[in-house]
């Protein structure tokens, strides 16, 4: 059963630095993406980072050389780094999962992923 836990969130003043986390299980063999979302109130789902199982990241524009998506595969966790935030980075943080393949234009479509997370929540201060 593929389960999905992040933790990290918290609210930080902007410029500062967070890393959240997602505890993974249920699933580790085979090519699968992992992402990481963000919603607001009001708002479609965001997809911000991908990782795939063998190697390549996808970016948003908004977040691309600011956010880092990496995974310790030893400890089936997967985080994701947030430097420079502003308050336009606040929301709540989901990580999420799909064991198909994803064309690239595919990978942070929030209708791609199968499994997902509660959700943590990022505020950031101005």
């Amino acid at each position: 059963q593929v389960r999905l836990a992040e933790s990290g969130g918290g609210s930080v003043q902007a410029g500062d630095s967070l890393t959240l986390s997602c505890e993974t299980s249920g699933y580790s063999l085979g090519t699968f993406f992992e992402a990481w979302f963000r919603q607001v109130p009001g708002k479609e789902r965001e997809g911000v980072a991908s990782l795939r199982s063998i190697g390549g990241t996808t970016y948003s524009d908004s977040v691309k050389g600011r956010f880092t998506i990496y995974k310790d595969k030893n400890k089936h966790t997967l985080y994701l780094k947030m430097d420079s935030l502003t308050p336009e980075d606040a929301g709540m943080y989901y990580c999420a999962t799909t064991l198909t393949y994803l064309s690239e234009e595919r990978r942070l479509l929030s209708r791609a992923y199968h499994y997902w997370g509660p959700g943590t929540q990022v505020t950031v201060s101005s």
